[in-house]
């Protein structure tokens, strides 16, 4: 009766085991499926996508905050952070004057456009395009971006300007300025498919007189030409004074008709929330590295191993096609001295650090390429713990999304078809001993399609044509770099590492800072003169991470002036090539009302304090200074406060590894934050 008893009881115990497990197992079920409809939803439903802005941590950066967070009323936090006092009254204005007419009707013709260049050349193209049309009054065609219709495999959603910029935006903002179309009229698409079309291939130098005299005569009598600009321009920079009116609307072309599609628009506003989610202010960064202006200005001898070859080659070829006149074999450290080379991000590093920029700023990384890979960056990332770029602040969906659906590569790569060998395995079972081994077999085709790859330069001399994904590779950059260049103007501090392209013209962070100048002409911005950073790095290249007091004060007083003086130095160089690289004062307007100011501000335009560069500055219209509302200003300058800065030494012992086990006591005194020491001393005063 017992065993009978006792099996009963084990039969009830195994079925309440059964249903608990079955009830662990759905409400496992039902937990998975919770969790992946939140998922989705996060990632796709406008509430959800509000809430993956907000956060950082889902990504590959979670930012290391070491310091108290500072006060926008702390001095040093406005040396570090604050605008250029100097800069305050200085307001875009680019608005045109009254004798300024709206176009006419009826226009002279359709002028096409094909431009081939890199990000700032296509956007310096566009607007000396603008210009063109309303100078011989003729009805302009949405620019061709060459580097991108030419490229296979990207989507077929977006085709040429409209893959870079919103078309619809482009035309509606110059409605006042020039009449613009998407397409030719049919007639002159077919007698352009026949190649009849008048085409100019134009020079960023040419004068208004070249358009005037040879291009309209030819306009009217064609209704039609096509202008093919390939050197970052189809204008001169400087345009003639009774022609201001022209520079305005080229302003206005770049910092308001020129708007980045939605996408791209879209990912870079969410990268600027990831970026200030912390409530902390950022540094962009663009180094400035690429193969082609490392080649034009022969700093191959910065680099080691393959990377030298590389731009040795690339020199050659600069060479034999007349972009470069010099000798093939340059001393690279002549030209570093000279200012002629990028500042290596361990420089660019040590500088800031040197500025009072503490381990735990955050430091966005842009641009398309640096030159030598990632371990160029070692040295930054080992200064500062927040530093990071586009890849980890965005997911892969996010750039598949700005991408489009793009054609699958592998589909269109044709494949050999498999060779069929004979097995004879009766010969082989009946044969003797060989009398020698096999042959090796024949060589795999060796393909460079992998980005970083440059296995060629040790083989031949010829650099392999560009593939499929390459090409592709090369139109995504445009998207990149249109992300970074959003990110570096509304950044709080912005650094260039270069400031020249593989032409030796203004590059990528030329038209940034130009833009920043702009809109927002008192955020700081470093204008290195590149030449005496050189020579100051020089004095401390065996102890660069122990610098003394005296090179501290030094380098931040030279990084304070160069704030204003490098400014002259750009407008008789930079905006000499490219007017957008420096748009004042033809774009600007001086405020007339302001606060009480330092010794180091201004409050008008007649003030002989204003930087010479700003010549004769337009005041600002009524209706601008009603909106402009005045603050007041600590009285303390930034150059007192630079001056009496407390440096303690050894800025950077808490980066070297290789102190000894004694020296831990004088370490954790000196790793104490120089801000405190300068706060407190300024308190006194």
């Amino acid at each position: 009766m017992k065993w009978v008893a006792m099996k009963g009881e084990g039969k009830i115990a195994f079925k309440i085991k059964s249903r608990i497990k079955w009830v662990f197992l759905i409400g496992l079920i039902f937990s998975t499926f919770s969790i992946s409809i939140h998922f989705l939803l996060a990632r796709y439903t406008d509430w959800g996508v509000s809430e993956y802005q907000s956060s950082v941590t889902i990504f590959s950066w979670r930012p290391i905050f070491q310091n108290v967070d500072p006060t926008a009323n702390n001095l040093l936090y406005r040396r570090l952070w604050g605008t250029v006092r100097l800069l305050e009254p200085l307001h875009p204005y680019a608005n045109p004057g009254k004798d300024y007419a709206a176009p006419i009707g009826e226009t002279n013709g359709f002028i096409f456009v094909r431009i081939r260049g890199g990000f700032h050349e296509i956007r310096n193209s566009i607007c000396d395009a603008v210009v063109i049309s309303r100078l011989l009054n003729a009805t302009l065609v949405v620019p061709e971006i060459q580097s991108t219709t030419s490229s296979k495999g990207i989507s077929s959603q977006f085709k040429s300007f409209a893959y870079l910029y919103n078309e619809d935006q482009f035309i509606a903002a110059l409605a006042k300025d020039v009449k613009v179309v998407k397409t030719l009229p049919r007639i002159l698409k077919w007698t352009r498919r026949k190649k009849e079309i008048p085409s100019f291939p134009v020079a960023a130098s040419a004068s208004p007189n070249f358009y005037l005299r040879h291009v309209l005569p030819v306009l009217s009598k064609h209704s039609v030409v096509e202008l093919v600009i390939s050197d970052g321009g189809a204008l001169q920079a400087v345009l003639p004074p009774h022609l201001e009116e022209y520079q305005r609307l080229r302003c206005r072309v770049s910092f308001h008709a020129l708007r980045f599609r939605e996408e791209v628009e879209e990912l870079a506003n969410k990268i600027l929330n990831r970026l200030r989610a912390s409530g902390r202010p950022f540094i962009a960064y663009e180094p400035g590295m690429t193969r082609e202006s490392l080649a034009y200005y022969g700093c191959a001898e910065l680099f080691q191993d393959v990377h030298t070859e590389l731009i040795q080659h690339k020199r050659s070829w600069m060479i034999k096609r007349g972009i470069v006149k010099g000798n093939l074999s340059i001393d690279s450290e002549e030209q570093r001295l000279k200012g002629l080379c990028p500042l290596m991000p361990e420089e660019v590093g040590i500088i800031l650090r040197a500025y009072g920029y503490t381990s735990d700023t955050i430091i966005y990384i842009s641009g398309g390429e640096v030159f030598g890979g990632q371990k160029k960056l070692i040295p930054l990332h080992a200064m500062f713990d927040n530093v990071v770029d586009r890849t980890s602040l965005s997911a892969p969906w996010e750039f598949n999304k700005l991408y489009g659906r793009e054609a699958s590569i592998d589909d269109k790569i044709p494949m050999a078809p498999p060779v069929k060998q004979e097995v004879k395995v009766d010969t082989w079972k009946t044969a003797g001993p060989r009398p020698r081994p096999l042959p090796p077999p024949p060589a795999r085709p060796k393909s460079y399609n992998i980005e970083g790859w440059w296995g060629w330069v040790a083989e031949s001399n010829k650099e392999p044509e560009s593939t499929v994904i390459e090409l592709r590779t090369n139109a995504h950059k445009l998207l990149w770099e249109a992300v970074d260049y959003r990110v570096c103007v509304e950044a709080d501090v912005f650094v260039p590492g270069f400031d020249r392209d593989g032409k030796g013209h203004p590059n990528f962070a030329s038209l940034v800072m130009g833009h920043r100048l702009y809109q927002f002409a008192a955020s700081k911005t470093f204008r290195f003169d590149r030449k005496a950073v050189a020579s100051m790095l020089d004095e401390i290249r065996e102890h660069s991470y122990q610098a003394n007091h005296t090179w501290i004060a030094s380098i931040r007083r030279h990084l304070r002036k160069s704030l204003i003086d490098e400014l002259t130095k750009e407008s008789n160089s930079s905006k000499q090539q490219y007017f957008l690289s420096f748009p004042v004062p033809e774009c600007s307007c001086i405020r007339k009302s302001s606060p009480e100011r330092s010794p180091h501000s201004s409050s008008s335009s007649a003030s002989p304090e204003l930087p010479a560069f700003l010549g004769k500055t337009r005041s600002c219209p009524a209706w601008m200074e009603s909106h402009m509302t005045d603050e007041q200003k600590d009285k303390e300058s930034e150059e007192e406060l630079d001056e009496d800065d407390s440096a303690s030494l050894g800025l950077f012992l808490q980066q070297s590894n290789n102190q000894e086990a004694g020296d831990g006591e004088t370490n954790s005194k000196e790793e104490t934050p120089m801000e405190d020491n300068e706060e407190a001393e300024a308190g006194e005063r």
